[in-house]
């Protein structure tokens, strides 16, 4: 009998908006979450108390958790104290560090998980995936998918600019991880995902080309609903390959080798940048390199405080952090001289744009 259908897990309910986070207990009510409020809410250390005291007057039953330093250690501490009640949801509110906790926790438990976004990141706020250091080692955890995804706009539009501009770097590298994944199904006849590759790319070329920035309702709500749409895009083929290819895997072989050295999404943008550079697509990259200066976002080495030489060690070690995916490093197999070759052409073509 052919297939007609599947299903799919999304979150129930999505609200972007001003006035999310004081209006929780409300919006929890409406989306058949939590009718009394009794749910678990797990903040960080920086606006941790100024939340807690804005959910009282909507959740007054709700018991409020601080967790910190985004670990699996800490995660793991979460989810010890989650027991202690049978709770409607847990409802993690902040950055990405928080939330992931708060997913991961929850899943251990099978506890429905809410996430509240007070910035934009990267795309965790909607991922079945939960980032989290483990030894010293950043590592992705699955999770269930938020059944609610809240991002309150007073929050991202008051955070740091930094912080939120991110996001789009982590958006457009979606293009770079697309262009992989058909590379993988030329070469290696790799099943695409139709829907989730639509997912992935139409927030993508979004933000691609809107103009506006971070100080922009329309443009900040328009990233916001990219990032959760890439969340979605994960969550319908089961994997992350929608959202990351070789541009992650720069990402993951900074992050092992050179710690603490940007930003997940600033990353991404430079690495998508440099894999658009490799595949020769001069359209892509033209406009992708448009996007990242227009919003101060990295696209060279020095621009992340790297030499060329440490960015050289990121491009031959990066294939090791994910063997099993198929993208345009693995696909060029360069050797050393070959990338530092590629990168001195790569500055050339960024400096001539």
């Amino acid at each position: 009998m052919p297939l007609l259908a599947r299903s799919v897990q999304t979150p129930l309910h999505i609200d972007v908006r001003r006035g999310a986070v004081a209006d929780l207990g409300r919006i929890l009510a409406d989306g058949r979450i939590s009718a009394g409020g009794d749910v678990a809410v797990v903040v960080g250390p920086g606006q941790g108390e100024r939340i807690a005291e804005m959910i009282r007057p909507s959740l007054g039953s709700a018991d409020v958790y601080t967790t910190t330093g985004g670990t699996l250690d800490a995660a793991l501490e979460l989810a010890a104290k989650l027991r202690s009640r049978s709770y409607d949801a847990v409802v993690g509110i902040g950055g990405g560090k928080t939330v992931d906790a708060a997913k991961y926790a929850a899943n251990r438990w099978g506890m429905p998980m809410v996430s509240v976004a007070t910035s934009l990141a990267n795309d965790g706020i909607a991922s079945p995936v939960a980032s989290l250091i483990n030894d010293g080692v950043k590592g992705s955890y699955g999770v269930h998918i938020p059944y609610a995804v809240i991002v309150d706009l007073d929050f991202v539009e008051n955070g740091p600019e930094r912080v939120n501009r991110a996001g789009i770097g982590d958006v457009i590298s979606n293009i770079s991880a697309l262009a992989d994944w058909d590379l993988g199904r030329e070469i290696r006849g790799e099943p695409v995902d139709g829907l989730a590759a639509s997912l992935s790319r139409v927030g993508a070329e979004a933000i691609l080309n809107m103009p506006g920035d971070m100080q922009d309702d329309a443009f900040v709500t328009i990233l916001a609903e990219a990032l959760i749409s890439s969340g979605l895009a994960m969550a319908v083929c089961g994997s992350s390959r929608p959202c990351s290819g070789g541009c992650h895997e720069i990402i993951h072989a900074t992050d092992t080798l050179f710690p603490g050295t940007a930003s997940h999404g600033e990353l991404a943008g430079l690495g998508a940048l440099f894999c658009t550079f490799l595949r020769g697509d001069e359209r892509r990259f033209a406009q992708m390199s448009d996007c990242l200066v227009r919003h101060s976002l990295p696209r060279t080495a020095s621009d992340v405080g790297l030499t060329r030489e440490q960015l050289v060690e990121v491009v031959e070690f990066a294939p090791r952090t994910r063997p099993d995916r198929y993208t345009i490093l693995e696909h060029l197999a360069m050797s050393t001289d070959e990338i530092r070759r590629k990168l001195a052409e790569y500055d050339d073509a960024v400096a001539g744009l």
